[in-house]
């Protein structure tokens, strides 16, 4: 069974899916490791991660593309994948779908914004026409390979058009086909707890901490009719905070002593990148018995 289909067949049953973000590959191994069932690959945690950038549509295809093979190969879990906008137009959107697909996805997040494109929670974000955002998803599913795949369409348009705005939008986006759709940044908790209720499709809620949605568990947006809740830059600003206040002592003590207790100790760091699998493989290769090992 594809990953594509493990995540349709688990996206059926009752209990809401709670999916963290990865912006890199080791981050994806933990997330697996802690028991959870698919990971985000966060297109904002990318940008701000591997190339110190805002989420303002500065990342490239073919660098996302490259990202998510290296988060693909960590894991076996599925990955849903920020496509953010399709990058460019339609003939984009389909050259991105397929790409990407191949690269590991299981599921791709399509957005309605217009360029520049930019992270949901700022201000400022425009959207495309109704239809074109519906040619999108046509290219969306020429493109795909596995009918498993499933296509995840985002509106922006809360911002603009507000509730009602963002409602038609969903409509029209589960009528061209969308498996899942993702109202972004409603401010307005009322809002929130309607949206399920409103549109005929699996809804996926995206929590981001400090921005315009208000904060809920999973218990909470499982009882209001979420399927998915996404905690996508959580791990990344988690660990930005860590690398903070370690730098913080390094600077002022000129050494790491006293932050032994508040790191991976040298041993979990290897095995959890894989150094004794390696090491056993290269092994079976040269032909060493497990003393020989280096």
């Amino acid at each position: 069974m594809t990953a594509a289909a493990r995540l349709r067949r688990r996206l059926a049953e009752p209990e809401i899916l709670v999916v963290p973000g990865a912006a890199d590959a080791i981050t994806a191994r933990i997330i697996e490791e802690a028991g959870f069932e698919a990971v985000y690959v966060t297109g904002a945690g990318f940008s701000n991660a591997s190339l110190g950038l805002p989420d303002v549509g500065l990342t490239t295809l073919t660098e996302v593309v490259t990202h998510v093979q290296r988060v693909a190969d960590a894991v076996d879990v599925p990955l849903i994948v920020d496509a953010d906008a399709g990058y460019g137009g339609v003939l984009n959107v389909h050259r991105a779908v397929r790409q990407i697909e191949h690269a590991g996805a299981a599921a791709i997040q399509l957005e309605d914004q217009a360029a520049p494109k930019r992270c949901g929670h700022f201000d400022g974000n425009t959207v495309v026409s109704v239809a074109e955002m519906k040619q999108r998803i046509a290219a969306a599913f020429d493109a795909r390979q596995d009918p498993d795949l499933l296509l995840i369409a985002r509106t922006d348009a809360y911002q603009s058009e507000g509730f009602d705005g963002v409602v038609r939008r969903a409509e029209e986006y589960v009528a061209a086909g969308a498996d899942a759709i993702v109202v972004e940044a409603p401010t307005e908790l009322e809002h929130v707890r309607q949206l399920p209720q409103l549109i005929d499709a699996p809804l996926v809620a995206n929590m981001v901490e400090g921005g315009k949605t208000p904060l809920l568990d999973a218990a909470t947006l499982q009882r209001m009719g979420y399927r998915v809740v996404l905690f996508a830059n959580t791990a990344l600003r988690v660990a930005v905070k860590a690398v903070q206040e370690a730098m913080a002592v390094l600077r002022a003590q000129g050494s790491t002593a006293s932050l032994l207790d508040r790191m991976v100790t040298w041993e979990e760091r290897q095995r959890l990148i894989g150094l004794p699998h390696m090491q056993a493989l290269e092994a079976r290769f040269l032909g060493l018995g497990p003393e020989g090992v280096p």
